[in-house]
């Protein structure tokens, strides 16, 4: 099954900010929309406009905060 990995420890930590307290106020998001990114749960469930602040917050684009990693196919039928 494919799965979309969050980078927002990554760049938490390159732009240092330590918490998410620090994150809330820098980008004005609610703790509950970057939980979900944080701890990579529900993921599909982020907005949009929740992935826009955080680019602008971090000055990156869409692919630095997600990944997208295909299926690996046949490595598991071997």
């Amino acid at each position: 099954m494919p799965v979309i990995k969050s980078n927002l420890r990554l760049l938490m930590a390159e732009h240092r900010i330590d918490d998410i307290t620090e994150l809330m106020m820098k980008s004005g998001l609610s703790r509950n929309s970057i939980n979900k990114l944080y701890r990579e749960t529900n993921i599909e469930t982020v907005k949009l406009e929740t992935l826009f602040k955080l680019c602008d917050t971090f000055n990156c684009e869409l692919s630095d905060l997600i990944e997208y990693i295909p299926e690996q196919v046949g490595k598991e039928n071997i």
